[in-house]
């Protein structure tokens, strides 16, 4: 039985006669019982075959009645109909599906069913004659018979089958896509599936890619489904959205080989209105399960500002109610009424309860009108503000601004035509032209694609390599240099536009069902005529043709070739020769500029070309888009105290208007800036950012592809000013105070008055019955000017909504939005009820003042105190704390807390003696900081000694005034204070300052941005004001300095004073003892009016000059005077002093010592003598002198510069005496003595001594052959100088042992034969009579083992170098004797132990015998004898001594001569 399955279905576990049905199993059963097994094997082949979904055709009815195995039919997964037509895709389903639950389709099913019935009911109703159960066995029979043979004929095809299986080599075989994923177009919001079929083996893996990046269903789960199941994959996205617009493949490998293959999904959004504004919402305004949905922004940006390269945020707070936990509204951003979706440039975010806009890096691109929109099943709320992106900082001072809207048209397979605006901002010169770059998807090289910038926007890229990506990018240059490079363009694809086209699929509206047709292939067909051929743009650089498809053309596809001719000929040229395009749509190059030129088109395909369309008029070659012209008349109006809507006439005749600049420039100034970096279509923009009370005057410019235009006529100045308009509404409506049939309503002031004013208020109210409010009803006809007010004729134990409006000059603002649901029932509470109308003032970094007004309900007694309470803005409620300890009793309280750049929020509390109540509102968010230009109240008496509070604002409007309070109450009676105000100044003056003007007075602005400061008047400050202002009524000459007395030259007596300020008018008397003093001789007196300098000199002080001086002034109605008296010691001492100044003067009048003689100690120790001389000439003669005796120069002397030297070298105690130097000539003398005597040469010698000491070098370690020394230098060393050595601290007492000694400038310390005992820490020490110096060194450790085993070695050394053997002398060099003659030499040995004597001859030893005497005689005296000396005795000798120290010889040399020869 197992042999008759196929191989490929016992792979499959779900494989099972469990998946029949019981009915057909029945019928299986019965139908076996009469049936030979190979029927069974056939029909469960039959069952698998339809359970795999595959439609099979069967011939021979009859046949199939009694064997029901169907021949087996290629598998399919087309749609056919009746005629055999495709008509569809067919998705095989494999689980849950009715039709394939039994394995077997419904037709064959009732087949087996009618074939079992007719076997089962001719068994059971067999005849019981003869010839019936014949004919019925021979039927059986032959059926058997032919049943066997076919069971045996299909055994042997599935044996030969199972055989293929296990001969893996012959059925592996790479993937292979039976049926490809078809390209997609789907709207938005709606679902598509991807399918494919693959074969291979063994069976291929398959992965999905979109964009060639693998898709993860993990990584957002729901977004994507993948399923796989019997070769059939799937990729299925939900709810498809722009980002799902894409490329997708499916790869397919196993061992063989990999096979990939692509399809696209273009996802569009509905048409219509959504292009030109904003969308509706789709389903139009309905609640959703009963619930109506309330949607407010609040919090919003407003208009913001931002720079090139920067990072910009958006946010706005959204309420919703009611407030439902899981729902979600559908949170949008526009700009410029188009739809932004995330990417890199923009970031969204929902937080739940605010929504946020990122603006990741900042372009021109960027700027626009953005607007926020919230969308719930009920209504939408939108939100809009203004962003303005300005150029970044120039890489060159002057260079223009970067272009913008870079944009890729007419993308083919080898250029792109790129576009682009020309920025606002030239740098102040024309711009020269633009430089396009493109660069490589996949690199970062960007390549310049033009050589000389062009001035048209838009430039044809060429050479670009077919298949791939590129982006491009823009340059402007003007003179000064290259702006900055736009942003990037979209990535751009070089391909033929038909083949861009059939990538990204066909576009059909969305039906619920996928359905890909395929046509028969139908004879060909050369196709027609293309229609409407026209040229579309010409430029000097390129022309673009394009044409309609024409209607003959067949069942395939169709290309196109392009001809050209120049005009006035007949000479056709085809321009694409080698590969004919496939889009209707052609560009053009390297055509001649001025020429006129024809085109028309031919179609082709398969069958042929077709005859050309007909040709296009003739076209000349160059740019014929001119520069627009200047818009109309610029009109502006007021807007905002910062912004200015301006309007102007449209250009005239101007084609392809890409937009329009503005630029204001403040009057006089004569500068434009640019108002918009992006242009705007429309002619009216509002100017945002202008300075509040500048005038500005606006101009305006066009721009196209060609360029910009001139600029417009100047508009009429206007000043920048806030327009009238109707206040905003008020909001926070809350309730202070509810009885039975009334309420007292409270609310906050509107965020915005309008310009003017706001003169009342204006509450409606309405009840609210089940949950359903009723119709508005006017509380008060009349306006209300207080931010609260009672509400009559109510009904007890209603529910009421309120809303109140606000109204100025300009009208009734709208209503505020309806407050809470609130219950008219009398309060009955002991505590009172909440304060109200906070507000908050004088803000600075660490402090601001607020202001409250008492609960209206006082609860069961009258309130007694109030708590003001504090928190962060974005703090918790938990985070409330008290401010106050201490209950205060004003409705104001000044709170000194603040941390500078934090935000507060503030709420006030009452209590009385129940205690306290519920706390009132919070304030607005408050941002503790110092504004730029705040202002102090400043406090000035002025010189009538009026008292006044100054206070001056420079943000004034024409609408501000100043209001003075006193304890924040209005000050209205002007009994105690006046006030005055001028321009941006003023004054509030105390008319008769006393104790009831002491308070806190403050001064706000209004119609500013919250300008006010306060100034607390106490006790003590009004005591010094009064003090201040007695002195300017009753006025003191004030004076820096006191009478003084000062010494001038030759003894003079100056009397001075300075007076702090004096008028030229003012007049001085001296007095000395009440005696008025006039000038004279003896007296001289000044005044500088200038420098408040007075002045009396006198030549000397006698002794009636003893007594009081007073110098006495008046100026106007201010006095003054200052006394000095002299008497006593005082007196004396002033006196002599001015006698010895007297006298050094006339001193000075000859040659003079300006320094007297003093002595100087070079480090070298060399000392002069020196002293400095003034008022000297050639004739001055110099004496030195010591002892009395006149000192010789000798070239010691020298004389320059006023300065005179004597130079005392290597100084001894002979030096010693009492040195002087006279100077004089014919206008006097002056003598300088220095005494060196004594201490006096002490104290020069100690000097020395101490230059020595800091010249000494840091004590050595030396190891000589008797011991060790101990040493150190000086740079000079002198016989006077004592010196200490030191050991352990201990002075050294000198032996045979130690020694110290001096060796030119080096001082040592001999340590003979050193031992255990010398080691330790060694020192000299230098004495100078003060503190003296020591330089140490540490003899331990291993410095003395070091040095121990040094004077070990040189000890050796020096023992042997003193014992060795040696030659001491005696023996000439040379010895010339006489043939015949006897020859004694004599030397000298030493060394001990005795040496041993070896003679020599020409280095070969020489043996004593009778012709060679040698001797050694006492260990001292060697002698060496020849006793007749003949010419072979001529030679080199040596003589050789050694002992066990050393060895050492001595060289002579014998000539012997004959006499004969010598004559």
């Amino acid at each position: 039985m197992s042999g008759s399955i196929p191989f490929y279905q016992k792979q499959h576990r779900h494989y099972d006669r469990g998946y029949r049905s019981k009915e057909v199993e029945s019928a299986v059963s019965q139908y076996q019982s009469s049936s030979s097994s190979y029927a069974t094997r056939s029909r469960a082949s039959a069952s698998l075959s339809a359970s795999r979904g595959l439609s099979a055709s069967y011939s021979g009815l009859e046949e199939s009645r009694l064997s029901p195995i169907p021949k087996r039919a290629k598998p399919t997964y087309l749609a056919m109909d009746k005629e055999n037509q495709i008509i569809g895709y067919v998705v095989p389903i494999f689980r849950g599906s009715q039709e394939y639950a039994s394995g077997l389709s419904d037709t064959e099913e009732a087949r087996m069913k009618e074939s079992a019935g007719y076997m089962a009911r001719r068994n059971l109703f067999t005849s019981g004659l003869e010839m019936e159960r014949t004919e019925q066995t021979s039927r059986k029979v032959s059926v058997r018979q032919s049943a066997e043979h076919i069971s045996l004929s299909k055994r042997i095809y599935e044996n030969e089958e199972y055989h293929k299986c296990m001969n893996e080599d012959s059925l592996m075989h790479a993937p292979k896509f039976v049926i490809k994923p078809r390209s997609h177009t789907v709207w938005e919001k709606q679902c598509v599936r991807l399918h494919c079929t693959v074969s291979g083996w063994p069976d291929p893996r398959v992965v999905w890619y979109k964009n060639n990046v693998t898709i993860d269903p993990m990584a957002r789960p729901g977004k994507y489904k993948l399923q796989s199941s019997y070769n059939v994959h799937s990729l299925e996205i939900d709810r498809c959205d722009f980002d799902d617009t894409a490329q997708y493949r499916v790869s397919a490998m196993n061992s063989r080989g990999e096979l990939s293959t692509f399809a696209s999904v273009v996802v569009k959004r509905f048409k219509g209105e959504v292009e030109e504004a904003l969308p509706m919402p789709r389903h139009g305004i309905v609640s959703e399960y009963g619930i109506t949905f309330e949607t407010n922004i609040v919090d919003g940006f407003g208009v913001s500002f931002g720079r090139e390269g920067e990072t910009m945020s958006l946010g706005a707070m959204v309420i919703i109610s009611p407030n439902l936990a899981r729902y979600q509204p559908d949170v949008q951003w526009y700009r410029d009424d188009v739809l932004l979706q995330p990417s890199k440039w923009c970031q969204m975010h929902w937080s739940g309860d605010k929504a946020t806009l990122t603006l990741t890096h900042l372009n021109k691109e960027d700027e626009g009108l953005y607007t926020l929109r919230i969308t719930t099943k009920t209504k939408y709320e939108t939100y809009s503000a203004y962003v303005f992106v300005r150029d970044a900082d120039a890489e060159v001072e002057g260079a223009p601004g970067a272009p913008l809207d870079v944009t890729c048209q007419d993308a083919s397979k080898d250029y792109v035509i790129v576009t682009w605006k020309q920025p606002a901002v030239d740098g102040g010169n024309s711009i020269l032209g633009y430089f396009v770059d493109r660069c490589e998807v996949g690199t970062t090289h960007w390549s310049q694609c033009n050589d000389t910038p062009i001035k048209f926007a838009r430039f044809p890229v060429t050479g670009l390599v077919e298949g791939r990506s590129y982006t491009f990018r823009v340059r402007a240059v003007n003179k000064s240099g290259m702006s900055r490079p736009s942003r990037t363009s979209e990535v751009v694809a070089a391909m033929d536009p038909a083949d861009r086209t059939r990538m990204r699929g066909s576009s059909a509206p969305w039906t619920g069902q996928i359905i890909v047709t395929e046509e028969e292939p139908a004879e060909g067909v050369v196709p027609g005529r293309p229609k409407e051929l026209e040229v579309t743009e010409a430029t000097k650089n390129y022309v673009v043709l394009s044409w309609k498809a024409p209607g003959e053309r067949g069942h395939e596809g169709i290309m196109y070739y392009v001809e050209k001719c120049v005009s006035g000929t007949d000479s056709w040229q085809r321009v694409n020769t080698e590969i004919p395009v496939k889009s209707p749509r052609y560009a053009l190059f390297d055509l001649a500029e001025g020429k006129a030129y024809r085109f028309r088109v031919r179609c082709c395909n398969s069958a042929g070309v077709g005859e050309p369309s007909e040709a296009t008029e003739a076209t000349t070659v160059g740019d014929k888009l001119d520069i627009p012209s200047a818009p109309g008349r610029v009109v502006p109006t007021r807007n905002t105290d910062t912004s200015v809507v301006v309007s102007w006439e449209a250009s005239r005749n101007a084609k392809e208007l890409v937009g329009y600049y503005i630029e204001a420039s403040i009057v006089g100034s004569n500068t434009f800036e640019p108002c918009n970096n992006k242009p705007v279509k429309a002619t009216r923009f509002v100017c945002h950012g202008l300075v509040t009370g500048e005038s500005y005057v606006f101009r305006v410019k066009a721009l196209n592809a060609a360029g910009l235009s001139e600029c417009s006529q100047e508009s009429e100045a206007i000043k920048v000013k806030a327009a009238i308009a109707s206040p905003t509404p008020p909001y926070g409506i809350s309730v202070l105070e509810c009885v039975r049939d009334s309420m007292v309503l409270a609310w906050k002031q509107p965020t915005f008055i309008g310009g003017a004013d706001i003169t009342g208020y204006f509450v409606d109210y309405r009840e609210v019955i089940n949950g359903v409010p009723g119709k508005w009803h006017e509380a008060n006809v009349k306006a209300v000017s207080d931010r609260a007010y009672r509400v009559s004729d109510l009904k007890e134990n209603r529910k009421y909504q309120f809303q109140v409006r606000a109204a100025n000059m300009a009208g009734v603002g709208i209503p505020s939005l309806p407050s809470e649901t609130f219950i008219c029932e009398e309060w009955t509470i002991a505590v009172p009820g909440p304060p109200h109308d906070l507000q908050v003032t004088e803000v600075r970094a660490n402090t601001l003042v607020l202001l409250f007004k008492p609960p209206v309900y006082q609860g069961r007694d009258p309130v007694n105190g109030f708590y003001v309470d504090i928190k962060e803005a974005d703090a918790e409620e938990e985070a409330w704390r008290g401010v106050n300890e201490k209950a205060i009793s004003t409705n104001y309280m000044k709170i000194k807390i603040l941390k500078e750049g934090e935000t507060y929020v503030f709420r006030v509390r009452a209590q009385n003696k129940a205690g306290v109540g519920k706390a009132s509102e919070p304030t607005e968010p408050v941002l503790a900081e110092t504004k730029p230009g705040t202002t102090e109240i400043v406090v000035d008496i002025d010189d009538d000694g009026v008292i006044s509070m100054n206070f001056a604002c420079s943000n004034l409007t024409p609408d501000s005034k100043f209001v003075w309070s006193k304890n924040y109450k209005e000050i209205t009676d002007e009994t105690r204070i006046t006030v005055a105000t001028s321009g941006e100044k003023s004054k509030a003056i105390f008319n008769m300052p006393a104790e009831d003007d002491i308070g806190i007075y403050s001064c706000a602005v209004t119609h500013t941005n919250g300008e006010s400061s306060s100034y607390t008047l106490s006790a003590e400050e009004l005591k010094k004001l009064l003090e201040i202002s007695h002195d300017h009524k009753f006025p003191i000459i004030p004076l820096k300095t006191e009478l003084a007395v000062e010494l001038q030259e030759k003894g003079r007596v100056r009397f001075w004073l300075q007076a702090e300020k004096i008028s030229a008018n003012g007049k001085i008397e001296y007095v000395f003892n009440d005696n008025t003093l006039s000038q004279g001789e003896k007296y001289k007196m000044n005044f500088n009016k200038d420098t408040g300098v007075i002045e009396m000199i006198m030549e000397s002080l006698l002794q009636e000059d003893e007594g009081t001086f007073t110098f006495q002034l008046q100026d106007g109605k201010a006095t003054n005077q200052s006394s000095l008296v002299l008497i006593g010691e005082v007196f004396k001492g002033l006196q002599k002093e001015s006698e010895f100044m007297c006298k050094e003067w006339h001193r000075k009048q000859g040659p003079h010592f300006v320094e007297y003689l003093s002595y100087e100690v070079t480090p070298e120790c060399c000392v002069f003598l020196k002293c400095k001389v003034g008022n000297i000439k050639k004739e001055t003669v110099a004496l030195w002198y010591k002892d009395g005796r006149e000192v010789k120069g000798d070239g010691n002397l020298t004389f320059t510069e006023g300065v005179l030297n004597l130079e005392i070298a290597q100084i001894s105690k002979k030096d010693a005496g009492v040195y002087e130097i006279v100077m004089k000539d014919d206008r006097g003398k002056d003598t300088s003595t220095l005494n060196l005597t004594e201490q006096g040469f002490r104290d020069l010698m100690n000097e020395m001594f101490s230059h020595i000491a800091n010249s000494s070098t840091a004590l050595k370690i030396q190891s000589t052959e008797e011991g060790i020394r101990l040493y150190s230098f000086v740079s000079y060393y002198n016989e006077a100088l004592q010196v200490t050595w030191h050991h352990k601290d201990s002075a050294i007492a000198f032996t045979d042992r130690i020694k110290s000694g001096v060796v030119g400038e080096q001082l040592w310390l001999q340590i003979i034969e050193p031992t255990e005992k010398d080691k330790g820490k060694y020192a000299i020490e230098f004495h100078d009579g003060k503190g003296g110096l020591k330089r140490t060194v540490e003899l331990a450790g291993q410095a003395f083992d070091d040095a121990y085993a040094e004077f070990q070695r040189l000890k050796a050394a020096a023992i042997a170098e003193r014992n060795r053997a040696r030659v001491a002398g005696g023996l000439p060099d040379v010895v010339t004797i006489q043939e015949l003659k006897a020859l004694n030499l004599t030397c000298n040995i030493s060394g001990d132990p005795v040496p041993e004597v070896v003679w020599l001859k020409n280095e070969r030893e020489i043996v004593s015998d009778d012709h060679y005497i040698m001797k050694f005689e006492s260990g001292k005296y060697a002698s060496f004898t020849i006793t007749t000396v003949n010419t072979t005795d001529s030679g080199k000798y040596s003589i050789l001594v050694k002992n066990k120290y050393g060895t050492e010889s001595a060289d002579f040399t014998i000539s012997v001569f004959s006499p004969d020869s010598k004559k």
